[in-house]
């Protein structure tokens, strides 16, 4: 496959591991230059090692998505090593309280998954778009959603899933807002993917295996990379006329 991103620049939230990680990889291979961020310094070492082994460019930039100074500085950073902002991907995300209801969450769990899944996108997003928008080809935003905010069947999660509907609605909204500054924003919803989210608390690899082959049409985990390539082809000027989307990659648990 051609490289669709030669000689752009792609940032990636939450790349330290997981979604993140395998979609700062998938870029990189692609051509692009990556910038990865995260709150903790050795994860996005690593990921920027990987990039590096394979031949591609990265820069770590430590940031706190919840901390409009951090957001704005992240940008600029980027900037400032590869000359454009091309392409954003806002996967950061917490999950805290894993397993309770709405009764038994703490109210520090709640403002903490608000600060980060819901602020954090809006802080990015607001960035990005200031700097995009100033750029001749515009750019391409891509937020991380979750199956679980489009269509959530799954107990013990309300606090998480209204977390991230609020990030497709937000989506949907910011699209419309600023199609006609050439900044084109959509979101993928992963389901259950090969990342340690993923897994109950207390499952094996084995019992999660089980509860998939159960629970998903597809009959297993997405794998991270199946979630990558969802987020490179709304990125990437074959979904040039994709605008406002959510691409939902769960195995067909929410058809």
């Amino acid at each position: 496959m051609p490289h669709r991103f030669s000689g752009r620049t792609a940032l990636v939230t939450g790349a330290g591991s997981g979604i993140g990680r395998g979609v700062a990889l998938a870029f990189a291979r692609e051509g692009a230059h990556v910038v990865v961020a995260g709150r903790r310094r050795e994860p996005l070492d690593e990921t920027v090692a990987l990039i590096e082994r394979e031949g591609g460019k990265a820069l770590a930039v430590t940031a706190d998505v919840s901390r409009a100074d951090d957001v704005r500085a992240l940008v600029a950073a980027a900037v400032d090593r590869f000359g454009s902002l091309d392409v954003a991907v806002n996967n950061a995300g917490v999950l805290e309280g894993r397993g309770q209801t709405v009764g038994e969450l703490a109210e520090e769990d709640w403002r903490r998954m608000l600060d980060v899944n819901v602020t954090g996108v809006f802080l990015a997003l607001r960035a990005e778009i200031d700097r995009m928008r100033t750029q001749p080809n515009g750019g391409a935003i891509v937020n991380i959603a979750s199956r679980i905010g489009v269509h959530s069947r799954l107990p013990r999660t309300a606090a998480y899933a209204a977390g991230k509907a609020a990030v497709s609605v937000l989506t949907r909204g910011a699209a419309l807002d600023h199609i006609a500054d050439g900044v084109r924003i959509n979101a993928v919803s992963p389901g259950p993917t090969a990342t340690d989210m993923s897994f109950k608390q207390g499952e094996t690899e084995a019992g999660r295996a089980a509860r998939m082959r159960a629970e998903s049409p597809v009959g297993r985990v997405s794998t991270v990379e199946e979630v990558a390539a969802a987020v490179l082809y709304l990125a990437s000027d074959d979904a040039a006329s994709v605008v406002g989307a959510d691409l939902v990659v769960d195995g067909g648990a929410t058809a």
